[in-house]
């Protein structure tokens, strides 16, 4: 069975975990910044070119967290399959990718209707619940 593979350096699992950080903070951040435009706040703030800046600077912080999080993963994946905590991260990940994907097909940054205003706030308590459950696992 494979049990992991083993980092070369001492501070490469520390350095990992910086990089997971910055690319949540990245990716709720900016959710959270573009869901307050949608909601009223920054009025004078252009959704189009805010939401142009926000998805990119999102993307970045996906892309981060889940390279990052790919490498810690398979440090220990035996450890981590077995690990409900983690099983339902994995599942609230795909429920906030699928979230992104109807989101975006239905045009809701066109629209900014209640549907698209429900999708962008149940997308941020989905991400919250992520990272608790990610910090849950540590322990």
């Amino acid at each position: 069975m494979f049990t992991g593979i083993t980092l070369p350096w001492p501070w490469a699992y520390p350095a990992l975990e910086v990089i997971h950080i910055i690319g949540i903070g990245l990716l709720l951040g900016n959710l959270v910044l573009l869901e307050l435009r949608v909601f009223g706040r920054g009025s004078a703030l252009p959704v189009p070119e805010l939401a142009r800046l926000s998805l990119t600077l999102v993307a970045i912080g996906f892309s981060l967290a889940a390279l990052s999080g790919t490498v810690m993963f398979a440090t220990q994946p035996g450890d981590l399959l077995a690990n409900r905590t983690f099983t339902l991260k994995m599942l609230l990940l795909f429920v906030a990718g699928s979230n992104a994907a109807w989101f975006h097909a239905r045009q809701s940054l066109d629209k900014l209707d209640g549907f698209a205003r429900l999708q962008m706030f149940v997308s941020t308590v989905i991400w919250v619940a992520i990272i608790v459950l990610g910090r849950w696992i540590a322990y």
